[in-house]
């Protein structure tokens, strides 16, 4: 069964992003009950439903991508089918999943890089937010996680490096205090 992920990407829509306060709204997912019928649902956790902010340069990446799609759409013309999707197929539906994994494989491959799971974009994000030292409750609420214990859980592994950084910076700390109080008047 597909990953969470890949649902998700797969039912974002274009009015679920704001150009100018550069945030993309995640509020639902996508099912196929059937197999083939498609069906939005809301996310998994209420903490799924979500804003993410997003960096100048994807929003640019995006309105590249949207323009793009305008042509598509033109290009479709009659067969397009309107669902507003951001990520879709070339006539406007939303992509299957495995569709969607088998590009993902073929792009991983064209850009010489060893196949990885799409979930592990997710956990190459949160990897990187935090070797970055971004908080952890920054990082739960990005990936939609209920809880900061569960991103602990899941990339606690990845904190342990950051050990020596925050003892270096007691250690600053700590001497930069006893340097001020042995030069404090009140110890003359």
């Amino acid at each position: 069964m597909p990953h969470r992920c890949s649902r998700i990407a797969a039912t974002l829509l274009w009015t679920d992003l704001d150009w100018t306060r550069k945030y993309l709204k995640v509020e639902r997912q996508l099912q196929r009950p059937d197999g083939n019928g498609v069906v939005f649902v809301p996310t998994k956790t209420s903490y799924g439903k979500r804003s993410v902010a997003l960096g100048a340069i994807t929003v640019d990446v995006l309105r590249a991508h949207y323009e793009r799609q305008q042509r598509e759409r033109v290009a479709a013309g009659e067969k397009w089918v309107e669902h507003g999707l951001i990520f879709k197929t070339g006539i406007g539906t939303p992509i299957s999943q495995r569709n969607l994994l088998r590009n993902f494989k073929v792009l991983l491959k064209q850009a010489g890089l060893p196949p990885i799971r799409f979930h592990d974009l997710r956990h190459t994000a949160a990897s990187l937010m935090l070797n970055q030292c971004v908080s952890a409750i920054v990082v739960s609420r990005r990936l939609g996680n209920a809880r900061t214990s569960i991103t602990i859980d899941v990339y606690g592994h990845l904190i342990p490096s950051m050990q020596a950084e925050a003892a270096e910076l007691i250690a600053a700390l700590v001497t930069l205090t006893a340097l001020k109080l042995d030069n404090a008047s009140i110890f003359k």
